[in-house]
């Protein structure tokens, strides 16, 4: 293996951060052929072990595998390299595409092409729903916890990190007592490996400096505009997101739905559609998304800002409380990153959380679903259980079958998501078109 000049690491993260479309199964694919086979930074074995290490921690898998990467290459330097670049390419032109957003949401043909984005993501989330189903479901027992898991969100509302960060936990027990239900290897594995008091020494360090600038934007936040402020709520909120969110963006997605739409009202239900389609247009991960709700969410409660200003600061705040606790987990636990690997309890607990996610992306889809193609969704709630009950009256037919349309483009033809989403919008255009020229 060869070792890349710090300039050079600059370069290559800095390509990668541009070309990183397709979300994480082709930017993972780009990273192995530009670093693994095209440079030979990094060994086959190595980027396996680190891709692994990387589904352990919350966040895009992604943006800290390029963190690690960097780590690796050059320290804490290059890790901050190779997780900056992997974001910043994507946040600046999401940022762009937001404020086009808000200033063209109100012309006929872009509310159009927005529907036709909408339904395109119907289809995408049903791919999404199929293709983790299909890695992630291998035995009786993770049917059953993704089946509680989609009755536990859509039936009873429950909150999202109590779900997952609660199928964890039974993953870690079983594990323990069961391997084989969740079709982990039974023979134990020492966790105990000794380790200096140098390592120790350097974890802590490492946690309390993350800590600290993780948490110091939001504090100065709350001293000059007071914790009631929306700029301190959205960061707030980003924070926790950014701690209990396994599964990667559509797991978001689901969280937020709950939340930043029903709870805290920054952001429609259909809103959150087109944001999730921007985000599939940029490059880099595909939770910047939640780049779109924090804009969204300042820039309506902008004061005493003006409201492009409050948008910016917004997004600013969001992204970085996203991905501060990304780089927070990837400096924390990359030395230990051997024990990790191994630790049968922590392996139990991750492929249960997995199963949990089907189940939450399950909810997500049936979710958009009811708010693309109706209108009007009430929450009727019977007892314990709440009810999305839609409005029959509202039904969009044209919403119907373009999202018929996506299904059949993403599923059945070679185009990609960037040509479903493409054709989808372009089709919502021309329809709404002839409809008012008839």
């Amino acid at each position: 293996m060869s070792r890349p000049t710090f300039h050079e690491l600059i370069r290559v993260f800095g390509r990668i951060g541009f070309l990183s479309f397709g979300g994480p199964a082709g930017q993972i694919a780009l990273m192995h052929k530009e670093l693994v086979e095209d440079r030979d930074w990094i060994g086959e074995p190595q980027f396996l072990q680190a891709l692994n290490f990387c589904h352990l921690l919350p966040g895009p898998e992604a943006q800290q595998l390029a963190t690690y990467i960097g780590w690796r290459l050059h320290g804490v330097r290059g890790g901050l390299v190779g997780g900056g670049l992997f974001v910043l390419p994507g946040a600046l032109v999401m940022l762009g595409l937001s404020i086009l957003y808000v200033h063209a949401a109100h012309l006929g043909w872009f509310a159009a092409l927005f529907l036709g984005i909408k339904a395109a993501v119907l289809a995408l989330v049903a791919q999404a729903v199929l293709r983790i189903g299909r890695r992630a479901l291998n035995s009786p027992f993770k049917y059953l916890l993704s089946g509680l898991s989609f009755v536990a969100l859509f039936f009873f509302n429950l909150p999202f990190p109590l779900v997952v960060l609660g199928a964890g936990a039974i993953g870690m027990v079983v594990a323990a007592f069961a391997p084989h239900w969740l079709r982990l290897k039974a023979e134990p594995v020492s966790e105990h490996r000794e380790t200096g008091r140098s390592l120790l020494t350097l974890t802590l360090k490492t946690v309390l400096i993350w800590l600290a600038i993780w948490a110091l934007p939001l504090a100065a936040i709350a001293f000059t505009l007071g914790p009631d402020h929306i700029l301190f709520e959205i960061g707030a909120f980003f924070s926790k997101l950014g701690v209990v969110t396994f599964g990667g963006a559509y797991a978001v997605l689901g969280y937020m739905a709950q939340d930043a739409v029903q709870a805290h009202h920054w952001l429609s239900a259909g809103e959150m559609a087109d944001g999730l389609g921007l985000a599939e247009t940029t490059p880099g991960p595909l939770v910047m998304v939640t780049q779109f709700v924090g804009f969204l969410g300042a820039y309506r409660a902008p004061a005493p800002f003006s409201p492009m200003l409050a948008g910016m600061l917004g997004a600013t705040v969001t992204t970085w409380t996203t991905f501060a606790p990304s780089f927070l987990g990837i400096f924390t636990f990359a030395p230990w990153i051997e024990r990790l690997e191994h630790a049968r309890r922590l392996q139990g607990g991750l492929a249960a959380l997995t199963a949990a996610v089907v189940g939450v992306i399950a909810n997500l889809a049936i979710w958009f679903v009811l708010h693309v193609i109706f209108s009007r969704v009430d929450a009727v709630r019977h007892g314990v259980i709440t009810l999305q009950t839609p409005d029959w009256q509202s039904f969009d037919p044209l919403a119907f079958a373009l999202g018929l349309l996506a299904m059949l483009l993403l599923f059945r033809t070679r185009i990609g998501v960037f040509g479903t989403l493409c054709l989808c919008g372009a089709t919502a255009v021309i329809a709404r078109t002839l409809i008012l020229s008839a």
